[in-house]
């Protein structure tokens, strides 16, 4: 299945995919966009350009499990994405991932406009990874989880 996966942020929404076998997921791009619904207009359409057959949104839930402003837009996000592109969508935990891309950015050296243009793909193809191992190793199905 070919899934996208969506880091949304208030100026820099990074997306990454993974091919139809669910084996490597790649960060594809990031949308510079402040205005809401200009951005959920923009991934829709890259959803659907991309050919994804459902969109997993990053929500950056409180580190004691708890849903707060932030994850609420999200979830708004997500819903107005997934009405928008007609293609499903499920939020899935995305704590630390920003972090754990900057690891991996300064282990590739990677610092400046370079890193700031490309940290939130990062996050993007790491919350997709997680969904794809969760899925392979629970064999369950988007609508189970």
């Amino acid at each position: 299945m070919k899934i996208m996966a969506v880091d949304f942020g208030d100026s820099r929404t990074g997306i990454a995919c993974c091919d139809k076998t669910e084996m490597l997921a790649s960060p594809v791009t990031v949308i510079y966009e402040k205005d809401l619904e200009k951005c959920i207009e923009k991934t829709a359409l890259l959803a659907k350009e991309q050919k994804a057959e459902l969109i997993v949104v990053g929500e950056p839930k409180n580190m004691n499990n708890t849903i707060g402003e932030r994850a609420e837009k999200c979830r708004l996000f997500m819903e107005k994405v997934k009405e928008s592109s007609g293609i499903p969508a499920v939020m899935w935990d995305e704590r630390s991932t920003t972090v754990l891309a900057g690891n991996y950015l300064n282990a590739t050296n990677t610092r400046g406009k370079k890193r700031k243009s490309v940290i939130d793909a990062v996050a993007a193809t790491l919350i997709l990874e997680s969904y794809m191992g969760f899925r392979k190793n629970s064999g369950k199905k988007p609508d189970e989880i």
